[in-house]
């Protein structure tokens, strides 16, 4: 299990050396093992709101797979997941969810809403706070220095 949020860390790592949120994601088939789909965030990048690391992850998987409907597959996500990624996550059918840190603001797993309780026609299996440090450590540790950036250009902005 360790391996895949690693990976999901990796990516989420990418993603903030981009300039975006550091949300890494991978669909793994659980059958073999293999990693199917990956994604990370890349909204701003991509100038669009769909761009999230699951979404991306999901359409990997369903082109590496060949079918829109993803049994026996896990996701390992390093952020509690939104409610439209919650939505493409019971659209297709992903058998377990394994997050790392919670998401207080619009994680829909359990933080904000639990949408996989809801009476849905599917439900994964969740499991959360895995390698929570680390994942919440990536994500403090970008809005801390996007923080200190606009402080900067306040402050170059006022004295020129």
């Amino acid at each position: 299990m360790d391996e895949y949020m690693k990976r999901a860390v990796e990516l989420a790592e990418m993603a903030a050396n981009e300039g975006e949120v550091p949300v890494g994601a991978v669909v793994v088939k659980k059958t073999t093992g293999e990693i199917v789909g990956e994604g990370r965030n890349m909204r701003e990048g991509r100038k669009n709101a769909l761009a999230h690391a699951e979404i991306m992850a999901i359409d990997m998987a369903c082109r590496t797979l060949g079918g829109w409907r993803l049994p026996e597959c896990a996701m390992y996500v390093t952020l509690e997941p939104c409610p439209m990624c919650c939505g493409a996550i019971i659209n297709a059918r992903i058998n377990d969810v394994i997050f790392g840190a919670y998401d207080l603001k619009s994680g829909s797993v359990v933080s904000v809403q639990k949408m996989f309780e809801m009476p849905y026609n599917y439900r994964p299996t969740v499991s959360g706070g895995i390698m929570e440090k680390e994942c919440a450590d990536i994500l403090s540790l970008f809005f801390r220095k996007l923080r200190e950036k606009k402080k900067n250009q306040k402050k170059f902005s006022e004295n020129s």
